[in-house]
């Protein structure tokens, strides 16, 4: 984090930290239901294609899906990751998550 020093009328300065980005480039995320039980028509997943500045107090991201021409602009707020396991690994969530799955190298002694 850098911080900054905002001018204030009085001549004083304000020390502020400014925000960091919690997504980085390239990172999958997904948009957040806005509606529950109402079905997207948007992409499920979106990569992170490059870090915006705050608009208001949110920070702001550029992503984007494969299955789309466009470019869209979303709100750290309105993201969550998406964690993308290797196709055809086998392990289910909780051995991903804590090992002991078929692809753990500390079951091999």
């Amino acid at each position: 984090m850098t911080a900054t020093r905002i001018p204030q009328r009085n001549g004083r300065s304000i020390r502020r930290e400014e925000a960091t980005h919690i997504f980085k480039v390239g990172q999958p995320v997904r948009l957040k239901a806005r509606f529950l039980g109402v079905p997207s028509k948007l992409p499920d997943t979106y990569r992170i294609t490059a870090t915006l500045p705050l608009r208001g107090n949110v920070l702001q991201y550029r992503i984007r899906s494969d299955d789309e021409r466009h470019e869209r602009v979303a709100t750290e707020d309105s993201l969550e990751p998406v964690n993308l396991s290797p196709a055809g690994s086998g392990a289910t969530l909780i051995e991903r998550t804590f090992g002991n799955g078929p692809n753990d190298e500390r079951l091999t002694s």
